[in-house]
Protein backbone atom coordinates (compact mmCIF):
# COMPACT_ATOMS: atom_id res chain seq x y z
CA UNK A 1 0.00 0.00 0.00
CA UNK A 2 1.19 3.69 -0.62
CA UNK A 3 2.61 5.42 2.33
CA UNK A 4 3.92 8.84 3.31
CA UNK A 5 6.86 8.36 5.27
CA UNK A 6 9.94 10.11 7.37
CA UNK A 7 12.78 7.87 6.06
CA UNK A 8 15.89 9.75 7.51
CA UNK A 9 17.09 12.37 9.55
CA UNK A 10 16.95 15.42 6.81
CA UNK A 11 14.29 17.67 5.79
CA UNK A 12 11.12 15.80 3.66
CA UNK A 13 9.01 13.25 3.46
CA UNK A 14 8.49 10.31 0.69
CA UNK A 15 6.19 8.12 -0.25
CA UNK A 16 6.78 4.39 0.03
CA UNK A 17 4.95 0.92 -0.88
CA UNK A 18 4.67 -1.22 1.73
CA UNK A 19 3.44 -4.53 3.19
CA UNK A 20 0.07 -3.58 4.68
CA UNK A 21 0.34 -3.80 8.63
CA UNK A 22 -1.25 -7.51 9.19
CA UNK A 23 -3.59 -8.64 11.63
CA UNK A 24 -4.00 -7.00 14.63
CA UNK A 25 -2.30 -8.26 17.92
CA UNK A 26 -4.80 -9.20 20.31
CA UNK A 27 -5.54 -5.72 21.92
CA UNK A 28 -5.22 -4.31 18.69
CA UNK A 29 -7.92 -3.23 15.78
CA UNK A 30 -7.44 -2.78 12.55
CA UNK A 31 -8.51 0.40 10.88
CA UNK A 32 -9.21 1.22 7.29
CA UNK A 33 -8.22 5.21 7.33
CA UNK A 34 -11.57 7.42 5.66
CA UNK A 35 -9.86 11.14 6.61
CA UNK A 36 -6.48 12.03 8.34
CA UNK A 37 -5.51 15.63 8.73
CA UNK A 38 -1.99 17.44 8.20
CA UNK A 39 -0.65 18.68 11.37
CA UNK A 40 1.72 21.45 12.59
CA UNK A 41 4.09 18.32 14.17
CA UNK A 42 3.92 16.98 10.54
CA UNK A 43 5.43 20.01 9.14
CA UNK A 44 7.82 20.04 11.99
CA UNK A 45 8.70 16.58 11.08
CA UNK A 46 8.79 17.50 7.41
CA UNK A 47 11.45 20.42 7.96
CA UNK A 48 12.98 18.07 10.60
CA UNK A 49 13.32 20.87 13.81
CA UNK A 50 15.67 19.83 16.19
CA UNK A 51 12.63 19.28 18.78
CA UNK A 52 11.87 16.04 16.80
CA UNK A 53 15.03 14.51 16.91
CA UNK A 54 13.48 11.76 19.22
CA UNK A 55 11.73 9.85 16.23
CA UNK A 56 15.59 9.24 14.58
CA UNK A 57 16.18 5.67 16.44
CA UNK A 58 12.38 5.05 14.86
CA UNK A 59 13.39 5.53 11.27
CA UNK A 60 11.52 4.93 8.91
CA UNK A 61 8.22 5.57 9.74
CA UNK A 62 4.85 6.70 8.40
CA UNK A 63 3.68 9.33 9.55
CA UNK A 64 -0.06 11.03 10.53
CA UNK A 65 -1.62 10.76 13.43
CA UNK A 66 -4.84 12.89 13.13
CA UNK A 67 -7.17 10.26 11.34
CA UNK A 68 -10.25 8.60 11.82
CA UNK A 69 -11.23 5.57 9.91
CA UNK A 70 -13.00 2.17 9.95
CA UNK A 71 -12.85 -1.16 11.81
CA UNK A 72 -11.73 -3.88 9.79
CA UNK A 73 -10.67 -6.28 12.19
CA UNK A 74 -10.30 -6.98 15.67
CA UNK A 75 -8.07 -8.99 18.15
CA UNK A 76 -9.56 -11.71 20.44
CA UNK A 77 -8.66 -9.20 23.52
CA UNK A 78 -10.38 -6.21 21.93
CA UNK A 79 -13.80 -5.04 23.64
CA UNK A 80 -16.22 -2.16 23.38
CA UNK A 81 -15.52 -2.24 19.34
CA UNK A 82 -16.96 -4.20 16.49
CA UNK A 83 -15.97 -4.44 12.57
CA UNK A 84 -17.29 -1.32 10.93
CA UNK A 85 -17.40 1.30 13.54
CA UNK A 86 -16.60 4.68 13.01
CA UNK A 87 -13.39 5.62 14.82
CA UNK A 88 -11.31 8.69 15.90
CA UNK A 89 -7.77 7.13 17.50
CA UNK A 90 -5.85 8.64 20.03
CA UNK A 91 -2.39 8.95 18.51
CA UNK A 92 -0.61 8.05 22.42
CA UNK A 93 -0.46 4.41 23.25
CA UNK A 94 -0.10 3.67 26.95
CA UNK A 95 0.63 0.78 28.30
CA UNK A 96 -2.22 0.66 30.73
CA UNK A 97 -0.61 -1.27 33.22
CA UNK A 98 1.63 1.50 35.04
CA UNK A 99 0.39 3.43 37.82
CA UNK A 100 -0.20 6.54 36.09
CA UNK A 101 -1.91 4.60 33.60
CA UNK A 102 -4.23 3.02 36.58
CA UNK A 103 -4.82 6.48 37.75
CA UNK A 104 -6.30 7.68 34.94
CA UNK A 105 -3.53 9.72 33.34
CA UNK A 106 -2.50 7.68 29.96
CA UNK A 107 -1.27 11.09 28.48
CA UNK A 108 1.52 11.10 31.01
CA UNK A 109 2.55 7.00 30.58
CA UNK A 110 6.15 6.91 31.08
CA UNK A 111 6.03 3.70 28.27
CA UNK A 112 4.08 5.27 25.69
CA UNK A 113 4.62 5.64 21.95
CA UNK A 114 2.82 7.95 19.61
CA UNK A 115 1.10 6.93 16.64
CA UNK A 116 2.82 8.90 13.55
CA UNK A 117 6.04 9.96 15.15
CA UNK A 118 7.39 6.89 16.84
CA UNK A 119 4.97 4.31 15.42
CA UNK A 120 3.45 3.66 11.58
CA UNK A 121 0.77 6.50 11.77
CA UNK A 122 -2.21 6.83 9.13
CA UNK A 123 -0.95 8.59 6.10
CA UNK A 124 -2.01 4.79 4.17
CA UNK A 125 -4.48 3.16 3.86
CA UNK A 126 -4.69 1.04 6.60
CA UNK A 127 -2.67 1.13 10.35
CA UNK A 128 -3.02 -1.16 13.32
CA UNK A 129 -3.64 0.71 16.65
CA UNK A 130 -4.67 -0.38 20.38
CA UNK A 131 -8.27 -0.86 20.66
CA UNK A 132 -8.44 1.11 23.99
CA UNK A 133 -6.89 4.45 21.76
CA UNK A 134 -9.95 4.21 20.05
CA UNK A 135 -13.03 6.33 20.13
CA UNK A 136 -16.17 5.11 18.68
CA UNK A 137 -18.30 7.78 16.59
CA UNK A 138 -21.71 8.46 15.59
CA UNK A 139 -22.36 6.62 11.79
CA UNK A 140 -22.99 9.77 10.37
CA UNK A 141 -20.16 12.13 11.82
CA UNK A 142 -18.39 13.76 8.98
CA UNK A 143 -15.38 11.76 8.35
CA UNK A 144 -12.91 15.19 7.85
CA UNK A 145 -14.15 16.58 11.27
CA UNK A 146 -13.74 13.07 12.74
CA UNK A 147 -9.99 13.40 11.59
CA UNK A 148 -9.63 16.63 13.12
CA UNK A 149 -11.15 15.19 16.76
CA UNK A 150 -7.63 15.33 17.63
CA UNK A 151 -6.40 19.05 17.11
CA UNK A 152 -9.94 19.89 19.07
CA UNK A 153 -8.64 17.97 21.73
CA UNK A 154 -5.65 19.47 21.93
CA UNK A 155 -7.05 22.93 22.29
CA UNK A 156 -10.02 21.95 24.81
CA UNK A 157 -7.01 20.96 26.88
CA UNK A 158 -5.27 24.34 26.45
CA UNK A 159 -8.61 25.95 27.23
CA UNK A 160 -8.93 23.35 30.80
CA UNK A 161 -5.13 24.21 31.43
CA UNK A 162 -5.71 28.17 31.11
CA UNK A 163 -8.92 27.87 33.43
CA UNK A 164 -10.74 29.76 30.61
CA UNK A 165 -13.93 30.36 32.18
CA UNK A 166 -17.23 32.57 31.81
CA UNK A 167 -17.06 36.02 30.62
CA UNK A 168 -12.89 36.10 29.89
CA UNK A 169 -11.11 38.31 27.66
CA UNK A 170 -8.81 35.52 25.76
CA UNK A 171 -6.13 36.00 23.59
CA UNK A 172 -4.68 33.52 20.73
CA UNK A 173 -1.44 33.98 19.55
CA UNK A 174 -1.01 31.52 16.10
CA UNK A 175 -3.94 31.27 14.32
CA UNK A 176 -2.84 27.70 13.03
CA UNK A 177 -5.45 24.67 13.32
CA UNK A 178 -4.10 24.24 17.05
CA UNK A 179 -4.67 28.28 17.23
CA UNK A 180 -8.65 28.11 15.48
CA UNK A 181 -8.90 24.82 18.11
CA UNK A 182 -8.52 26.88 20.98
CA UNK A 183 -10.42 29.62 19.66
CA UNK A 184 -13.14 27.42 19.77
CA UNK A 185 -12.59 25.75 22.86
CA UNK A 186 -12.84 28.96 24.55
CA UNK A 187 -15.97 29.75 22.98
CA UNK A 188 -17.30 27.04 24.01
CA UNK A 189 -16.22 27.41 27.78
CA UNK A 190 -17.25 30.70 27.82
CA UNK A 191 -15.00 33.25 27.12
CA UNK A 192 -16.81 36.64 26.08
CA UNK A 193 -14.07 37.95 23.91
CA UNK A 194 -11.35 35.89 21.91
CA UNK A 195 -8.62 37.59 19.95
CA UNK A 196 -7.05 35.54 17.36
CA UNK A 197 -3.28 36.67 16.04
CA UNK A 198 -1.44 36.30 13.37
CA UNK A 199 1.36 37.97 10.69
CA UNK A 200 0.81 37.81 6.93
CA UNK A 201 -2.10 34.99 8.21
CA UNK A 202 -5.12 36.63 6.34
CA UNK A 203 -6.89 33.20 5.35
CA UNK A 204 -6.72 31.34 8.53
CA UNK A 205 -7.76 34.69 10.52
CA UNK A 206 -10.77 34.62 8.56
CA UNK A 207 -11.17 30.82 9.33
CA UNK A 208 -10.53 31.87 12.83
CA UNK A 209 -13.66 34.21 12.59
CA UNK A 210 -15.41 31.66 11.11
CA UNK A 211 -15.17 29.26 13.82
CA UNK A 212 -15.70 31.49 16.94
CA UNK A 213 -12.88 34.08 17.27
CA UNK A 214 -14.62 37.27 18.23
CA UNK A 215 -11.33 39.52 16.75
CA UNK A 216 -8.71 39.08 14.81
CA UNK A 217 -5.48 41.07 14.46
CA UNK A 218 -3.14 40.78 11.54
CA UNK A 219 0.38 42.33 13.05
CA UNK A 220 1.67 42.64 9.54
CA UNK A 221 -0.24 46.30 9.43
CA UNK A 222 2.67 47.40 11.60
CA UNK A 223 1.21 48.07 15.56
CA UNK A 224 2.70 46.02 18.00
CA UNK A 225 0.68 43.64 20.03
CA UNK A 226 0.02 45.71 22.95
CA UNK A 227 -0.93 48.97 20.53
CA UNK A 228 -3.39 46.42 18.50
CA UNK A 229 -5.36 44.56 20.86
CA UNK A 230 -5.98 48.18 22.47
CA UNK A 231 -7.34 49.28 18.92
CA UNK A 232 -9.41 46.11 19.08
CA UNK A 233 -10.75 46.48 22.03
CA UNK A 234 -10.36 49.51 23.63
CA UNK A 235 -8.26 47.74 26.66
CA UNK A 236 -4.88 46.50 26.54
CA UNK A 237 -4.80 43.09 28.74
CA UNK A 238 -6.07 39.64 28.79
CA UNK A 239 -7.73 37.52 31.29
CA UNK A 240 -6.13 34.68 29.88
CA UNK A 241 -3.21 34.35 26.60
CA UNK A 242 -2.15 31.24 24.66
CA UNK A 243 0.54 30.77 22.67
CA UNK A 244 0.01 28.31 20.03
CA UNK A 245 2.78 29.80 17.32
CA UNK A 246 5.85 27.84 18.01
CA UNK A 247 8.00 31.28 18.30
CA UNK A 248 10.31 31.71 21.25
CA UNK A 249 9.40 35.12 21.16
CA UNK A 250 5.78 34.95 21.51
CA UNK A 251 6.32 33.90 24.99
CA UNK A 252 7.50 37.39 26.08
CA UNK A 253 5.11 39.00 23.61
CA UNK A 254 2.04 37.33 25.70
CA UNK A 255 3.19 38.55 28.91
CA UNK A 256 3.26 42.31 27.78
CA UNK A 257 -0.75 41.69 27.01
CA UNK A 258 -1.58 40.11 29.83
CA UNK A 259 -3.14 41.00 33.11
CA UNK A 260 -1.89 40.65 36.67
CA UNK A 261 -2.41 37.82 38.14
CA UNK A 262 -3.14 36.34 34.57
CA UNK A 263 -2.26 33.05 32.90
CA UNK A 264 -0.15 32.69 30.13
CA UNK A 265 -0.48 28.81 28.46
CA UNK A 266 2.52 27.58 25.72
CA UNK A 267 0.41 24.97 23.62
CA UNK A 268 3.42 25.73 20.67
CA UNK A 269 6.13 23.20 20.17
CA UNK A 270 9.62 25.75 19.68
CA UNK A 271 12.53 24.87 18.13
CA UNK A 272 14.61 27.20 20.24
CA UNK A 273 14.29 28.53 23.96
CA UNK A 274 12.49 31.63 24.99
CA UNK A 275 14.16 34.66 26.56
CA UNK A 276 12.20 35.82 29.48
CA UNK A 277 12.06 38.78 31.79
CA UNK A 278 11.42 36.65 34.84
CA UNK A 279 11.75 39.80 37.15
CA UNK A 280 8.63 41.34 35.55
CA UNK A 281 6.32 38.10 35.10
CA UNK A 282 6.85 37.87 38.89
CA UNK A 283 5.99 41.24 39.83
CA UNK A 284 3.16 40.62 37.86
CA UNK A 285 2.50 37.28 39.82
CA UNK A 286 2.11 36.01 36.09
CA UNK A 287 1.85 31.93 35.68
CA UNK A 288 3.58 30.23 32.72
CA UNK A 289 1.75 27.08 32.15
CA UNK A 290 2.05 23.87 29.65
CA UNK A 291 -0.40 22.57 27.37
CA UNK A 292 0.14 19.41 25.75
CA UNK A 293 -1.85 16.51 23.78
CA UNK A 294 -5.01 16.23 25.22
CA UNK A 295 -7.32 14.45 27.80
CA UNK A 296 -10.17 11.62 26.57
CA UNK A 297 -12.70 13.34 28.39
CA UNK A 298 -12.14 16.39 25.31
CA UNK A 299 -12.43 13.16 22.97
CA UNK A 300 -15.51 12.54 24.40
CA UNK A 301 -17.40 15.49 24.65
CA UNK A 302 -15.89 16.87 21.21
CA UNK A 303 -16.98 13.62 19.34
CA UNK A 304 -20.62 14.77 20.08
CA UNK A 305 -20.26 18.28 19.64
CA UNK A 306 -18.65 17.69 15.93
CA UNK A 307 -21.60 14.89 15.42
CA UNK A 308 -24.38 17.32 16.33
CA UNK A 309 -23.01 21.02 15.59
CA UNK A 310 -20.78 20.51 12.63
CA UNK A 311 -21.27 23.95 11.23
CA UNK A 312 -19.27 25.18 14.33
CA UNK A 313 -16.01 23.40 12.91
CA UNK A 314 -16.83 23.18 9.72
CA UNK A 315 -14.91 26.10 8.06
CA UNK A 316 -11.39 24.65 9.58
CA UNK A 317 -11.45 21.95 6.85
CA UNK A 318 -9.93 24.23 3.67
CA UNK A 319 -9.41 20.94 0.81
CA UNK A 320 -9.51 17.15 1.13
CA UNK A 321 -6.96 15.51 -1.24
CA UNK A 322 -6.04 11.84 -2.11
CA UNK A 323 -3.00 10.40 -0.56
CA UNK A 324 -1.67 10.50 -3.30
CA UNK A 325 -1.45 14.49 -3.66
CA UNK A 326 0.02 14.78 -0.10
CA UNK A 327 2.89 16.42 -0.94
CA UNK A 328 1.03 19.48 -2.49
CA UNK A 329 -0.77 19.52 0.78
CA UNK A 330 2.00 19.92 2.92
CA UNK A 331 3.13 23.27 0.58
CA UNK A 332 0.14 24.33 1.37
CA UNK A 333 0.11 23.98 4.90
CA UNK A 334 3.55 25.55 4.56
CA UNK A 335 2.47 28.37 2.72
CA UNK A 336 0.09 29.06 5.31
CA UNK A 337 -2.44 29.72 2.73
CA UNK A 338 -5.07 27.15 4.31
CA UNK A 339 -6.17 25.92 7.82
CA UNK A 340 -6.97 21.85 7.74
CA UNK A 341 -5.86 19.67 4.68
CA UNK A 342 -7.37 16.34 4.83
CA UNK A 343 -5.93 13.61 3.21
CA UNK A 344 -7.74 10.38 1.58
CA UNK A 345 -6.24 7.31 1.56
CA UNK A 346 -8.94 5.50 -0.17
CA UNK A 347 -9.28 8.10 -3.11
Amino acid sequence: MLALRKTGPQPGLNFEEVAAPGAPGPDEALIQVEAAGICGSDLHVYDWDASYAFMRARLPVTIGHEFCGRVVALGSQAAGLAEGDLVAVVPTASCMKCQLCAAGQPQRCLSRSTLGLTRDGAFARQVRVPALSCIRLAGHTLPALAAMLEPLAVGDNAALVGEIGFGDTVVVLGPGTIGQAIARAARWRGAERVVVVGKGDGPRLRTALAVGATHAIDLEQGLTLPQALEQALGAGQADVVVEATGHPSSIADGLSILRKDGVLVSAGIHARPASLDMTALVRNRQQIRGAHASRRASWLSIARRIAEQPEDVLPMVSAELPLAEGLQGFAQCRARAVSKIILRPGD
